[in-house]
């Protein structure tokens, strides 16, 4: 079944619990709604954005996600120095009750950040894990964090050490699971061989296909899920990003490679052959690159759950909207050819962000 696009920007319907199947995080992790909701956007890094929509986006991701099931949501005690956790504390304190013991937080910590908003480096120390995980305890009004994470390895620390001190937290009762984020191959074994680990979260979309050499299949290996950020490249192939767009003061995308010069003519060029693929199926853009990703998981015998980060309810509509869409292998193949593998122009970071990704080393 196929959905079109006006259809799929109407406000988020509840989900049937016989029409939606959980997709577990791992071997030893939850089992989930196929889509998670990835929160950054809402306060830090695109630009302003409407405090009330956002909770209401939130609220509206809690209700469609079917009664029993639940639904995941991701942060970073770095996304707008806390801003986001107390957002979701927010959220979830306003939501029917129901709604709120369904939500799952997954945190990433580590981040070391200036007055100005800058990134200065990561620290994965012991001791510092404790004290992040305190702070953002007390931030999101919550007794437990159900999956936490460093958000990039610190090169002064063994992983083993990292991953340690959170197995600690999990011993305590503090945290449910252990991920990890943006690690390599190796260093996702090492960090399984200390404590289970729930997964990996990692960018991956069509236009960010790095993992299946390496890394996706060390984490089907090890029995690590898969949670994919970025699957609609930062809104470059949502179908919603214009040749001309003039982005916010403080919108990161405006140091992303991809965003730039001849590099964002070329890869909007891929989004409009991407375009007529969609038009074909009589999807938007975004769901065909959305069910994409949704569906690598069956296809290549991984645990993958895509994030979203909608910071609108119109969206998050159309996101949802790609649960619905169904792809044969034609359209697959059509899609792969409309958008090959290593086809993007850029870099998906800027370089000094690059040299701190693990999993590009």
């Amino acid at each position: 079944m196929t959905t079109n696009e006006n259809s799929a920007t109407t406000t988020p319907a509840s989900s049937s619990s016989s029409s939606v199947t959980p997709r577990g995080l791992g071997t030893t992790g939850p089992a989930v709604f196929p889509l998670g909701l990835g929160c950054m956007g809402m306060s830090a890094l695109y630009g302003e954005a409407d405090r009330a929509e956002s909770i209401a986006t939130i609220h509206a991701f809690l209700e469609a996600v079917p009664a029993g099931m639940d639904a995941l949501l991701d942060t970073g005690d770095f996304y707008g120095m806390g801003h986001n956790e107390l957002l979701i504390s927010e959220a979830l304190r306003t939501a029917p009750a129901a709604a709120r013991e369904q939500a799952l937080t997954s945190v990433k910590f580590g981040a070391l950040r200036t007055v100005e908003g800058g990134f200065t480096g990561y620290d994965g120390r012991p001791a510092a894990v404790k004290n992040f995980l305190a702070y953002s305890l007390q931030r999101l009004g919550r007794d437990h964090i159900d999956i936490y994470r460093i958000a990039r390895v610190d090169p002064d620390v063994p992983i083993e050490e990292t991953v340690g001190a959170i197995a600690e937290a999990v011993q305590a009762g503090h945290v449910r699971h252990i991920g990890l984020s943006e690690v390599g191959a190796d260093t996702l074994r090492r960090a399984a061989a200390v404590a289970p680990i729930s997964d990996l979260q990692i960018e991956y979309s069509l236009i960010s296909r790095g993992i299946e050499d390496e890394i996706l299949p060390a984490a089907r290996e090890l029995g690590i899920g898969v949670t994919a950020y970025g699957v609609l490249s930062r809104g470059l192939i949502s179908g919603h990003f214009s040749r001309d767009r003039a982005l916010a003061p403080g919108d990161f995308r405006g140091m992303s490679p991809r965003f730039q010069g001849d590099n964002l003519q070329r890869n909007l060029d891929l989004v409009d052959a991407l375009r007529k693929v969609s038009e074909e199926k009589g999807v938007s853009v975004a769901q065909t690159a959305i069910a994409w990703v949704l569906a690598q998981g069956p296809r290549l015998g991984a645990d993958i759950v895509p994030l979203v980060g909608a910071r609108r309810r119109d969206r998050l509509a159309e996101a949802l909207g790609a649960m619905r869409v169904e792809l044969t292998e034609a359209d697959l193949t059509a899609i792969e050819e409309a958008v090959p593998a290593g086809a993007a122009a850029g870099e998906r970071y800027p370089a000094a962000q690059m040299a701190h990704l693990d999993s590009e080393h």
